[in-house]
């Protein structure tokens, strides 16, 4: 039984003031728009549908509570950069989540989802700077890896890492692919470390 197969929906947030008192813990999961959030979020949790997929990008618009027993929590943040949205939708956005990521007690830890194809683009390296002031852990999840050769994402892997090792040393990070169910054992080993 894996830390994320008991996950069921808890609630959903669209202020602040409505984060739940929960006396536990959170882990985020924050990624730009398409880059394969909710896919990840099913993939570990086994379950097809808890999070909502979506050919359209954007469509987290609230902070997704999912709990994971034991005073644990999943939260889904609002995937980033999607043009879309009308402007002060996304102004709501970018406050909800630089206020929580930057201020919730509750939060140990952030995943977040980079499409292998295209990591480290200025949002994501955004979304680091953010959370670096917090001194909290980071694993990010290179997705969509199958969509590479081996040699392609070993290489992608390799150059991310070095990155990561110069600019944000407090994040680690691994290719992952909901497709093939690649990288589920190592996301869930890291995140349960946190709890």
């Amino acid at each position: 039984m894996g830390l994320f197969s008991q996950a069921t929906f808890y609630t959903t947030v669209n202020h602040l003031r409505d984060l739940p008192l929960h006396g536990g813990k959170e882990v985020a999961f924050v990624g730009r728009s398409n880059a394969g959030k909710s896919s990840a979020i099913n993939t570990l949790a086994n379950h097809t549908r808890l999070a909502f997929t979506s050919k359209t990008p954007g469509r987290t618009q609230h902070l997704n509570y999912f709990s994971l027993g034991d005073n644990n929590f999943l939260v889904d943040l609002p995937g980033y950069g999607y043009a879309k949205v009308p402007p002060d939708v996304q102004q709501h956005w970018e406050a909800l989540l630089s206020r929580y990521l930057q201020t919730r007690e509750a939060l140990c830890g952030l995943v977040v989802i980079m499409d292998a194809r295209h990591p480290l683009t200025p949002l994501d390296e955004r979304m680091l700077e953010w959370f670096s002031v917090t001194g909290k852990p980071v694993h990010i999840l290179l997705t969509k890896s199958d969509k590479l050769s081996r040699q392609q994402a070993t290489l992608t892997l390799r150059k991310v890492k070095d990155y990561l090792a110069e600019y944000f040393p407090f994040c680690t990070v691994q290719l992952f692919s909901s497709l093939k169910k690649q990288g589920a054992e190592e996301a869930e080993a890291v995140i349960a470390g946190w709890f």
